[in-house]
């Protein structure tokens, strides 16, 4: 493979502006000419005007960025260098869907010019690269890979609102189907990244973004199983966790709801390869099915505390404070929070939420959730702190009170925080029942 001149008119196509896209085509367009493609109108439109939907770059820094946004893949004839970060989720049974990334692979392969190098970022199981998505190109251009075209892989890490680590500060993983290919992908991507880390083959670095997030899954897995156990036993598991984090190998993992795109998707596509070849994954397999439980189990813990405190439950007021996957920040993929919601409704309950960084309009109409803001509450039987959103750790004793009934009849309002946010014995000194997972 020829040494590619990286200059003023080589050019980058970003396959699918989301999360991990859209920071790569801004970071990219302060370095070298780039094209940000996706098939959603309504996305182009909104990034056209400069509006950051995912709040991971800001819109005054995305004016900043010189990205040509197109919906029309003609353009990506225009790339030397084409990324794919398009959303690889799982079906209802839990089998990957990977029609996004095959359906990117029909729109490059109509359109992609001679020589061009074409990255996967998102996630798949080991061979999809290779296997998959390199024949689908094949078979759409006309073209052989390995000669005409190239591939590699390079999992993404994106951490949805996390402003320490950010894309430029991650170590990024590169992978070629050759060493000139990763050479020259380790060059591309170092224009904007400070470390990147050299895979020794493409089915390496596919693994590694499996295995990085399934791990999590499993340590998280046992926390919240042993959360359960304490709670039985009325234990405060935090305290237990404060207490064993001062051993120096202490992982630090906390119990909680697993959402996202990440830890609750990777783990089934690692499950899937491995069935492919009668493969067993005890251990995954049971820290997907705790993982998944914890929901209702909040749910049922949320209904029992209000019979504890002679709650009616069917006429109740109940607020959901945070109904994103993770805090600060507006990602709604696989939030584990409306698994609680739905539990809650069985019982009668009226349900508002809280949420800064969701679309009220959406949530409406998509998941049928009354949003508000928290000034609008005066009435609460109960609020649940799902979520560790920065605006809810900023709460004090004062405008809880403010947001809960008066009590009457030996009824206290219920403060049901998932993730240890607030002071227990401040609270109940204040007069609320606690609850703390």
């Amino acid at each position: 493979m020829e040494k590619v001149k990286i200059d003023r008119i080589f050019t980058v196509a970003v396959v699918g502006l989301g999360y991990v896209g859209l920071p790569l085509a801004a970071a990219f367009s302060h370095k070298i000419k780039v094209i940000g493609f996706d098939t959603n109108e309504n996305k182009i439109e909104i990034l056209q005007k400069g509006i950051d939907p995912t709040r991971e770059i800001g819109n005054v820094a995305l004016k900043k960025a010189r990205i040509l946004y197109a919906k029309n893949p003609q353009v990506l004839k225009q790339a030397n260098f084409i990324i794919v970060a398009v959303p690889t989720p799982v079906k209802k049974d839990h089998t990957p869907d990977l029609s996004p990334v095959v359906d990117a692979c029909k729109f490059i392969g109509e359109n992609i010019s001679q020589g061009t190098i074409v990255v996967f970022e998102s996630t798949v199981y080991p061979g999809v690269t290779e296997e998959i998505c390199a024949p689908e190109i094949e078979k759409y251009s006309q073209l052989v890979c390995g000669k005409d075209f190239y591939i590699g892989y390079s999992p993404e890490r994106i951490n949805p609102g996390d402003k320490e680590h950010r894309l430029n500060n991650i170590v990024k993983i590169v992978a070629g189907m050759n060493d000139d290919v990763r050479r020259k992908i380790k060059d591309i991507y170092s224009l904007i990244i400070d470390e990147i880390y050299e895979a020794e083959s493409i089915k390496i670095a596919e693994a590694a973004k499996l295995i990085e997030n399934t791990q999590r899954d499993i340590n998280i897995a046992f926390i919240n199983e042993v959360a359960v156990v304490f709670n039985k036993l009325g234990i405060s598991t935090s305290s237990v966790i404060d207490a064993m984090d001062t051993k120096w190998n202490a992982l630090k993992f906390r119990p909680g709801l697993v959402g996202g795109h990440c830890i609750s998707v990777d783990p089934y596509y690692l499950l899937y390869k491995s069935e492919l070849n009668n493969l067993g994954t005890e251990m995954v397999t049971l820290a997907r099915r705790i993982n998944n439980k914890m929901g209702n189990f909040i749910a049922e813990a949320i209904i029992q505390k209000l019979i504890q405190e002679k709650h009616a439950i069917k006429n109740d007021k109940i607020y959901i404070m945070g109904l994103t996957f993770k805090e600060n920040c507006p990602d709604m993929r696989n939030s584990k929070v409306i698994d609680i919601i739905s539990r809650l409704k069985e019982y009668g309950v009226e349900i508002k939420a809280v949420d800064p960084y969701v679309n009220k309009v959406r949530m409406k109409d998509d998941l049928n959730i009354d949003v508000i803001d928290y000034n609008e509450i005066t009435d609460a039987d109960c609020l649940v702190f799902a979520v560790a959103h920065r605006e809810f750790v900023k709460f004090d004793g004062n405008i809880l009170q403010k947001m809960t009934r008066n009590s009457f009849a030996g009824n206290k309002t219920v403060i049901i925080d998932v993730k240890n946010i607030y002071n227990k014995n401040k609270l109940e000194k204040m007069g609320f029942a606690y609850w703390g997972l």
